[in-house]
């Protein structure tokens, strides 16, 4: 019998065409509150979960008692997309298309559960989607390996029997600090370059490109 294998899968950047609108909101919430932070800065953090990135741009000195309404204030900002929200090309074919190979499928994203419900809509590959892990699940979201580690235990492997695709450096650092095979794909903005020294494997276009070299993939390799 053959043994299970996992599809894990990031959403934001990787799956659905959103990282920009995260480089607004996000933008917009730090201005409401009277903070300059750079769009090239806020794009970078994205991928983090928000108390993090938070953190990140704003730095440990920061006033935490504002973190709260900075969050709440991207939240709102975002969520004014939800109806808009688009899946990149060949985001629920690839899904599908490894579903049909028998991989299970996972998604571990740093959207907390109202916002990967639009993301899911987005996607509509339900049907093959097993399960996912969102920020809501786990105490410590990506470069931290739990939302991974989540992922594969809703799927029943070990890190050796499953693949992690994301578009950021901190999707890759979660994915190599679990022990899985990393794949990346450029449609998040991030560069080539930065994604392979944070331990991507393989490095893609878009899950467009991934689904078009299928065959010659690590989702190739012998179960």
């Amino acid at each position: 019998m053959t043994e299970k294998r996992a599809a894990i899968f990031d959403v934001d950047g990787t799956l659905v065409d959103t990282n920009h609108l995260h480089v607004v909101t996000w933008w917009e919430a730090f201005r409401q509150a009277g903070h300059r932070v750079p769009m090239r800065a806020v794009h970078r953090a994205v991928g983090l979960g928000g108390d993090d990135l938070v953190e990140h741009l704003l730095g440990e000195d920061r006033d935490r008692g504002e973190d709260g309404r900075l969050m709440a204030a991207h939240s709102a900002l975002y969520a004014t997309y939800f109806d808009r929200l688009t899946a990149l090309e060949g985001a629920g074919d690839l899904l599908r298309a490894l579903a049909g190979r028998g991989w299970e499928i996972v998604l571990a994203t740093s959207a907390g559960d109202a916002e990967l419900a639009a993301l899911r809509a987005a996607i509509d590959a339900d049907d093959v989607i097993l399960g996912a892990a969102s920020a809501d699940d786990v105490g410590s979201g990506k470069p931290a390996p739990d939302p991974v580690a989540l992922a594969r235990d809703l799927a029943g492997v070990p890190s050796g029997r499953a693949v992690f695709v994301g578009d950021t450096v901190w999707d890759m650092e979660a994915g190599t600090r679990d022990g899985v095979t990393c794949v990346a794909v450029l449609s998040g903005g991030i560069p080539r370059a930065d994604l392979e020294a944070a331990g991507a494997d393989a490095v893609y276009e878009d899950v467009a490109d991934l689904l078009e070299h299928l065959g010659g993939s690590v989702f190739t390799d012998p179960a």
